[in-house]
C-alpha cells in the first residue's frame, strides 16, 4: 500500500513538473512571437531575447536573431545606396546647372556677335563647355557603373609602364599649353600588372588631371617595382595645403577648391581609388609641405 502511495506522488510530481516545463515552454513560445510581432510592428533593432534553452527554444531564438541581424545589414546597405542615388542626383543636377546656364549665355553672345573673330572666340568657348560637361556626365556614369555589385571588369596582363607613357604623352599639348614641363623617372624594368588596359589609362587621366586642376607648377611622374609591387606616384605643388583633407581626398563629390572645381563632380578620385581597389591595388594620399602626391601600389605579374 505504501509502495503504491509512493508511486501516486511521484507521479503527481513528475506531472507538476511537466505542467510547469509546459507552460513555461508556451509561456516563451508567447513571448517569442510578441517580440517577432514588435518587431514587424516598429521595425525595431531589439534581438529576440528568451529565458530558457532547452526544447530547441535556444536554437530557435538564434536562427531568428542571425536573419533579423542580416534584414538588418541588408537594410543598412540599402539605405546607404538609396542615400547614394539620392546624393547622385542632387550634385549631378547641381553641378551640370552651372555650365548649361553658362553654354545659354554663350549662345546668346554667339547670336548678337558681329564680327567674325568674336563669333570663332564664342564657338571655341562653347566647344570647351561642351567637352566639360561631356567630362562630367562621363565621371557621372563611370562612378554609377562602378558601384554596381555585377559590374565585373575583364583583367588580363598589362605592361604598366607602356601604358603609363601612352597616358602621359597624351598630357603634352596641355603641359606645353600652361609652360609646364613634367618631370618622369619611370623604371626600365618590365612592369606588368595585372589590369584593365582602359581601366588603367582612365585611372592616370583622373590623377592627371586632377594636378592640373588643383596643382601648381611642375608635376612629377614615376614608376617603380618595390618587391612584388609595382608603385605608381605623382606629384605637385599645391598653393593652400592646409585645405586638403588626405583622409577625405578619395571620397566621393569632396572638392577641397569649390572655386576651382565648378567643370568637375568631384568624382575623378574616388573613381581612381575604385578602380584601383578593383584591380587589388591600394591608393593613398600625403602633403608634405607644399608637395601633394598620390601613390598607387598594384601587385605585379609575371
Amino acid at each position: 500500500m505504501m509502495s503504491l502511495e509512493i508511486i501516486i506522488a511521484v507521479l503527481t510530481v513528475i506531472i507538476v513538473i511537466l505542467v510547469l516545463l509546459l507552460a513555461g515552454y508556451q509561456r516563451q513560445v508567447k513571448s517569442i512571437c510578441r517580440q517577432l510581432r514588435f518587431w514587424k510592428k516598429y521595425d525595431s533593432n531589439l534581438m529576440i531575447s528568451r529565458e530558457i534553452e532547452w526544447g530547441g527554444i535556444g536554437d530557435l531564438a538564434d536562427i531568428l536573431n542571425e536573419m533579423l541581424e542580416l534584414r538588418k545589414r541588408e537594410k543598412k546597405k540599402y539605405m546607404e545606396k538609396e542615400q547614394m542615388i539620392s546624393d547622385i542626383y542632387t550634385n549631378l543636377s547641381h553641378d551640370i546647372r552651372t555650365p548649361l546656364t553658362s553654354l545659354d549665355g554663350y549662345f546668346q553672345m554667339l547670336e548678337t556677335a558681329k564680327e567674325e573673330k568674336e563669333q570663332k572666340r564664342y564657338i571655341r568657348i562653347i566647344q570647351e563647355r561642351i567637352e566639360s560637361l561631356n567630362d562630367m556626365l562621363e565621371e557621372w556614369f563611370t562612378y554609377t557603373k562602378l558601384k554596381n555589385e555585377t559590374y565585373h571588369l575583364k583583367m588580363e596582363r598589362c605592361l604598366l609602364s607602356r601604358i603609363l607613357k601612352d597616358t602621359v604623352f597624351s598630357y603634352y599639348d596641355e603641359w606645353t599649353k600652361r609652360g609646364i614641363e613634367p618631370i618622369f623617372d619611370i623604371t626600365e624594368k618590365p612592369a606588368a600588372v595585372m589590369g584593365n588596359p582602359e581601366v588603367l589609362r582612365r585611372m592616370i587621366q583622373n590623377i592627371i588631371k586632377n594636378g592640373l586642376d588643383h596643382g601648381e607648377g611642375q608635376m612629377k611622374i614615376a614608376l617603380k617595382t618595390e618587391g612584388m609591387n609595382c608603385i605608381l606616384r605623382f606629384e605637385n605643388q599645391v598653393e593652400h595645403p592646409e585645405e586638403i583633407e588626405t583622409e577625405r581626398i578619395f571620397e566621393r563629390f569632396y572638392k577641397a577648391d569649390e572655386a576651382r572645381s565648378k567643370n568637375s563632380a568631384g568624382l575623378g578620385l574616388s573613381i581612381a581609388k575604385e578602380f584601383a581597389e578593383r584591380m587589388g591595388g591600394k591608393i593613398r594620399a600625403d602633403v608634405t609641405g607644399f608637395c601633394f602626391s598620390i601613390e598607387i601600389k598594384l601587385p605585379m605579374v609575371q
